[in-house]
């Protein structure tokens, strides 16, 4: 049996367990449809026998899921050469984006169909996310051919749902287990949606719901009500104890760094560690300061971006020690030099209290807001209603981690927002954030090459290295901004039937190990056993919606 299989297996036992201790499945029916699950053939007799154990025919929450079905086809990703580019590239203007110390990390970028997307995922990524954002397209009009929302048809909100039930079970499959995922919604779905994410991710595991003010200038056609509020939805994979924190708060004024009372200390700042405001390059060591409060300077300061280059010695009353000092910079203190040598500080902290469940314009801003940072990148307007970076960077800025190091996933990613969020954290703080973006490659009019191609990659491409494929870098968002740097791989969705036998053209041909993190494999008795464990789930298809809503009106038999 293959290791995807297996692990797909022991984690429906392990959600019907779970319906077990909430007291929605019986113990005597758990232990049958556990000996079924197990004796099951295939993934999808396993969740098709699991599902006989969820929760929606007793609450009354109920949709026509579209049945998914095993095909001869392997999906499997296939670089886009292309598209995709690295860190050396990643200059402007001859300046490097990256110092000494700090690692182009290379992200991820998908497009095709994100059902296969997740499951080519699964391969690498299985309990690895951390942190997943969603803005699925619930609007009327906007979400393809599978998940038009015409809200005088039940049936089509059936699609909405049946294109979202699998999608979140193949993430929650991905998510670590102190992962999280939020989703934003609008009000005519939030209700059908949470009771989803409660099917899925169970009702205990629901952390709560934040509303945003998405908009300033909400249109007044409305005779009974103003929206300028929008819903992000959030569920942790498994009940943990971790910790969500709100915003940093900075204090109102400097405060002294000295008492007249003190003893004499040395503190050494290290590079980069001192605000400066100063014209000249070079500040001599000497006694600075007041008569009554002075500040001796032990050694030269090299002054380069309004901060010191080099490591600096000061003598003075202080009231940290060389440890305390150490602390307050680890945690973003800010240490400032005035122009006639006095040395202050402004602590800068995070809100010990978790975050309120209301997300004002100043922290997460508005969807005009983010209409015009995409202009300012792209030039013209390829993509209505985007979601503010801010927004999403104060979601993924809930958790907190040394080594900010969260891997960041967004399936439904449209102009590529997350990315760019994840992008400026990193820049902000020094982390080591990566983020997967899927996105499908959807023609409209603005769009003749599709979205991917026209708004998502070229996106990416602007902010991350200050120039577009194209070589354009006259673009309004560089002139007030540095490129955020980093690679980016991009992939395609290939197909190959899984009975090819053409040399040259066998899916262990034509899979590349090395794009799911994997070494080339020494041996072809390995390859072989890797696509035989790994690529079996990347079979399964959703049923066309032509013949599922053929089913619906029992035009076509089963």
């Amino acid at each position: 049996m293959g290791n995807n299989k297996q692990k797909s297996k022991e984690e429906l036992i392990n959600d019907l367990d779970l319906r077990v201790k909430d007291k929605i499945l019986e113990k005597s029916n758990y232990e049958l449809l556990k000996k079924l699950i197990l004796n099951a053939d295939t993934i999808n007799e396993a969740i098709s026998i699991a599902e006989l154990g969820t929760t929606y025919k007793r609450t009354g929450f109920h949709f026509d899921k579209r049945l998914e079905k095993f095909s001869n086809d392997i999906k499997y990703f296939k670089k886009n050469n292309e598209l995709s580019f690295v860190e050396k590239e990643n200059l402007n203007k001859g300046q490097d984006i990256f110092t000494a110390d700090r690692k182009p990390i290379t992200h991820k970028l998908i497009i095709g169909d994100n059902y296969d997307a997740l499951l080519n995922l699964l391969i690498e990524y299985r309990g690895k996310i951390d942190i997943i954002y969603i803005d699925p397209p619930y609007g009327k009009d906007n979400m393809g051919n599978f998940a038009q929302t015409n809200y005088d048809n039940a049936i089509t909100r059936d699609n909405l749902l049946s294109m979202l039930y699998p999608r979140l079970v193949l993430a929650r499959q991905l998510l670590s287990n102190n992962g999280v995922i939020f989703c934003s919604i609008d009000d005519r779905n939030q209700a059908y949606i949470k009771c989803l994410f409660d099917e899925i991710f169970q009702e205990s595991n629901f952390i709560g719901q934040w509303n945003w003010y998405k908009s300033e200038t909400p249109p007044n056609l409305s005779l009974k009500i103003k929206k300028n509020i929008e819903y992000i939805i959030c569920y942790q994979a498994y009940n943990n104890n971790e910790k969500f924190y709100g915003l940093k708060k900075e204090s109102k004024s400097d405060d002294p760094f000295t008492k007249p009372q003190n003893t004499i200390k040395e503190l050494c700042f290290p590079a980069g560690s001192i605000n400066i405001k100063s014209k000249n390059n070079k500040i001599n060591k000497g006694i600075y300061g007041t008569d009554k409060f002075p500040n001796e300077l032990l050694d030269d300061i090299f002054v380069e971006n309004d901060t010191n280059k080099n490591d600096v010695r000061f003598r003075n009353r202080f009231v940290w020690t060389q440890e305390k000092l150490n602390e307050e910079l680890s945690i973003g203190t800010n240490i400032n030099l005035s122009k006639n040598g006095v040395l202050s500080y402004k602590k800068i902290k995070y809100n010990p209290e978790a975050p309120p469940n209301f997300i004002n314009a100043e922290v997460g801003s508005t969807n005009e807001k983010a209409g015009e940072e995409l202009i300012n990148i792209l030039e013209n307007e390829y993509f209505k209603f985007p979601k503010p970076v801010s927004l999403i960077k104060y979601l993924i800025g809930f958790r907190k981690d040394e080594n900010k190091d969260f891997k960041i996933l967004d399936f439904f990613a449209g102009s590529g927002t997350t990315g760019q969020a994840v992008l400026e954290l990193n820049k902000e703080d020094g982390g080591s954030r990566e983020f997967i973006l899927c996105t499908n490659n959807e023609i409209t009019e603005k769009n003749p090459n599709g979205i991917a191609k026209d708004v998502t990659t070229k996106r990416l491409k602007r902010v991350m290295s200050g120039v577009c494929y194209d070589g354009n870098n006259n673009f309004q968002w560089l002139k007030k901004n540095s490129p955020l740097g980093d690679n980016l791989d991009v992939y395609d969705i290939e197909k190959v039937a899984n009975f090819e036998t053409t040399e040259g053209k066998t899916p262990f041909d034509i899979i590349d190990e090395n794009l799911y993190g994997k070494e080339k494999f020494k041996t072809i008795r390995e390859k072989i056993q890797w696509v035989i464990d790994n690529f079996e789930i990347t079979q399964k298809d959703i049923e066309e919606y032509s013949t599922w809503e053929k089913r619906q009106k029992g035009e076509e038999g089963c």
